[in-house]
């Protein structure tokens, strides 16, 4: 069976990153495709039996993104199994992207008015117009903050889990860097004893056993966590009813380093009956803090 792959979203939100992933983990990718030309590249990768294809169309493209969302429908009404992953990022994010690489945006050639240059923010803003309706019915990925080898992690979690149903992602995060932009759900764990004051804790995570075994014994997170399940199994059915295909909840805490990461995996544990299940963790210690950048198509 054909798998495809296409990967969507903000222009320096990470597409290039991903789209390399792809092309490393076996698939034949094509970037900056227009869109009148998806189905016939689908129809000729099926064609020459090829089961992996990976496509990007973004702003670059030629055509209206406008119609992207009926032809992906048009697709998937053939039989065509595609996976939409729709990259996005905060605008702060984005313009110190373009500032760092000192690319232009995509669409500032096509915004010009009165023959005078349109900022960059501008760009931004009627970029997210057209792509709005896609990105509210796929996967969408919140690069901001994020490191390319946690995008690369995240892309092979959710790529290999290729079954029928509804994908359902648990994320911790850090409420000082802000509620990321993927969530569906968002529940915060704020009001909870914190480890972070128990200097022995601190420089751990709820990964560790000290850090589980402390929450563990703190009558009000099993609480939280009794209350967040039970929420998620009475309301999950009808997500899934109302043809969902993704459905994202994000747990965040002061410093996403503790409490959200261990209702996180508590959870996840409680949820494996779930076929597509997944889990994040945004803010992680043990990554690498060697630099690299994300990199922004033209």
């Amino acid at each position: 069976m054909q798998s495809v792959v296409l990967i969507t979203g903000m222009s320096g939100s990470g597409k290039s990153v991903a789209l390399k992933w792809l092309e490393d983990a076996g698939y034949a990718c094509v970037d900056n495709l227009p869109v009148h030309l998806l189905k016939d590249l689908i129809d000729n990768a099926q064609r020459g039996h090829n089961r992996r294809l990976a496509v990007a169309i973004d702003a670059r493209s030629q055509g209206d993104l406008r119609e992207l969302p009926e032809m992906l429908d048009s697709l998937r009404s053939q039989g065509t199994l595609i996976r939409v992953v729709f990259l996005d990022a905060d605008d702060a994010t984005l313009v110190q992207r373009y500032s760092e690489s000192r690319r232009r945006h995509p669409l500032a050639d096509r915004m010009v008015g009165n023959n005078q240059p349109v900022s960059l923010q501008a760009c931004i803003s009627h970029e997210r117009e057209l792509l709005d309706r896609l990105r509210n019915r796929e996967h969408v990925i919140d690069t901001s903050g994020l490191k390319p080898v946690q995008l690369r992690d995240w892309m092979r979690d959710l790529i290999k889990t290729d079954r029928p149903g509804i994908i359902m992602t648990l994320e911790s995060f850090a409420y000082k860097q802000g509620a990321p932009r993927d969530a569906d759900l968002v529940f915060d764990a704020r009001c909870l004893p914190n480890p972070h004051y128990d200097p022995a804790l601190k420089p751990l995570t709820g990964l560790d056993p000290p850090v589980v075994t402390w929450l563990e014994q703190q009558p009000t997170v099993g609480d939280m966590i009794d209350d967040i399940e039970a929420f998620v199994r009475k309301w999950l059915p009808r997500y899934t009813a109302d043809t969902r295909n993704y459905l994202t909840i994000a747990i965040g805490c002061t410093g996403g380093q503790h409490r959200s990461v261990y209702i996180v995996e508590t959870l996840a544990r409680r949820f494996k009956d779930v076929a597509g299940l997944l889990k994040r963790h945004r803010q992680q210690p043990q990554f690498s803090e060697q630099r690299e950048s994300m990199d922004i198509p033209a």
